[in-house]
């Protein structure tokens, strides 16, 4: 009798190890182990990894690239700018360094904003060319 209760109780045991540890598997653990990705080493191949890194973007604070003119363009449709008003865009996304490009996009997309039509296939080339964190 006593075998059969050491029995049940390791058996419990190690069920629940293996529990805890599937679920770890799972994205249950917050924890980021090594080689799995996080934000910083987020490149765009994984869907998954860029909706994590927007929805924890969200939650953080803005973060402004001296870009705050741009905040006039809120709610605007992404064909409905002006050579000249894409062109501050321009201007804006030529002086940042080219591995800030991508997250300059989050804080326009959190802000509300939509990059002109004139500028995306730029920005978009940029975002590809830049070196993997």
């Amino acid at each position: 009798m006593t075998y059969l209760i050491l029995s049940l109780i390791g058996l419990g045991i190690l069920a629940a190890a293996i529990g805890l540890l599937s679920h770890n598997k799972d994205g249950g653990s917050s924890v980021i182990m090594k080689g799995e990705s996080s934000c910083a080493t987020c490149n765009g191949d994984n869907d998954k990894c860029e909706q994590e890194c927007m929805m924890e973007a969200a939650t953080k604070d803005i973060v402004y690239f001296d870009d705050e003119e741009l905040d006039a363009f809120r709610n605007r449709a992404a064909d409905s700018y002006t050579d000249a008003e894409a062109e501050q865009f321009r201007e804006i996304v030529y002086t940042m360094k080219q591995s800030e490009v991508k997250e300059w996009t989050r804080s326009l997309t959190l802000r509300g904003i939509e990059l002109p039509d004139q500028v995306k296939d730029e920005v978009f080339l940029l975002i590809d060319e830049s070196p993997s964190r």
